[in-house]
């Protein structure tokens, strides 16, 4: 299936995402930092990247922005995932080139069904 870069500080998450993308068939690969995780996208060019939103050093929206500006990214769907559930942080996630949101926690099948979306437009 698809290869996904999953960005996010908080170890329990990175492993629930993992096991539950892996056991659909897809291939995850993850960075525990915004920096790490742009690198690893520059070189892996994944299909799709999970971005939290709360880590220390560059956030995941500032990381979402550049990913999204960054020829050779740009071209990556990005789905924020994090716990900040404010309609602006929705709105200023998107405008920085998330092709969509989500609010932690969040369902499996929901999850994999946005996954899809992204997937295949």
């Amino acid at each position: 299936m698809a290869h996904i870069l999953i960005i996010d500080d908080s170890p329990t998450d990175v492993r629930v995402f993992t096991t539950l993308l892996e056991k659909n068939g897809h291939r995850v690969s993850s960075a525990a930092s915004a920096e790490d995780g742009i690198a690893l996208a520059k070189r892996e060019r994944p299909d799709l990247v999970i971005m939290d939103v709360i880590m220390p050093g560059m956030n995941g929206f500032q990381a979402t922005r550049t990913l999204s500006r960054d020829a050779d990214t740009s071209s990556i769907p990005i789905l924020i995932i994090t716990t900040k559930s404010m309609e602006t942080d929705r709105v200023w996630g998107l405008r920085q080139g998330a092709k969509d949101f989500l609010t932690k926690p969040v369902g499996e099948r929901e999850l994999l069904e946005r996954i899809q979306k992204l997937l295949v437009s």
